[in-house]
């Protein structure tokens, strides 16, 4: 099975930039994407998806032109659910999980920290909440889940580690939520099969070239639950493909 996710930093937008020339080429059975900034009836663009054989699963934030996800799914699901089923956390559409016969695929968007780290504390309760609420879904059966984390999380997932250990998206605090996953038995599918490649970056900063340049941040994941780490076949970042300040990032597993 052909997985995918991406952070499109604005659907309308991307589309606009190759997103569905993007989608009809890698053909992935199911994609999550992540800051679609919009909601669905925003984009006429989006039904081509339908046409092209995806259910449309949508979680709009309530603040428009904001964060926000999707799913794409060429399999229908069995059942979707939008939020942690919290209100307090769910206004700013941040998770879809869709359940299928074997498995439950999620999209998700980690909080960012945002600048002097004025969303830390908030960001940490959201990890544990989140963390909480994909291990109560393993109970049932396995999980996947993609996105945005917002973290990188070790030295090699960015290129300059020691200047941004206090910024957002690397701070102690991130890193060890990040670390909770793994420690709850999650496993980082491109680390599982890459350990040790360096400059494999997911995100890049709009200024001073840094695409270009190749100065990014690994921010992007697909976590599996380990009942599924043998059956991993394939982990990949595509770099090549713009059209966001993030690329893709694709995972094959045997399902």
């Amino acid at each position: 099975m052909k997985l995918a996710s991406w952070n499109v930093n604005g659907i309308r937008a991307n589309i606009q930039h190759g997103f569905l020339e993007y989608l009809e080429a890698f053909s992935p059975d199911i994609i999550g994407l992540q800051e679609v900034k919009a909601m669905l009836d925003q984009c006429p663009a989006c039904l081509d998806f339908e046409s092209m054989g995806y259910t449309i699963l949508w979680n709009s934030a309530e603040r428009k032109g904001y964060s926000g996800t999707a799913i794409l799914s060429k399999i229908p699901p069995i059942h979707v659910t939008y939020g942690l089923g919290l209100p307090e956390h769910d206004t700013e559409g941040r998770i879809i999980t869709a359940e299928y016969e074997n498995f439950y695929f999620l999209s998700v968007y980690t909080p960012n920290s945002k600048r002097e780290l004025l969303r830390l504390d908030y960001r940490q309760l959201w990890d544990s909440l989140f963390l909480d609420y994909v291990r109560r879904l393993e109970m049932e059966k396995p999980v996947i889940f993609c996105g945005d984390l917002n973290v990188a999380h070790q030295p090699i997932d960015l290129t300059h580690p020691k200047q941004n250990e206090k910024n957002p998206g690397y701070t102690p605090e991130e890193r060890r939520g990040f670390e909770a996953f793994l420690s709850a038995g999650f496993i980082d599918t491109f680390r599982f099969l890459h350990p040790d490649t360096p400059n494999a970056y997911t995100w890049w900063s709009n200024f001073s070239a840094s695409r270009s340049k190749n100065v990014g941040w690994r921010i992007d994941y697909f976590l599996v639950s380990n009942i599924l780490k043998e059956k991993i076949q394939s982990a990949s970042i595509e770099s090549e493909v713009y059209g966001s300040d993030h690329c893709p990032i694709s995972l094959e597993i045997d399902l």
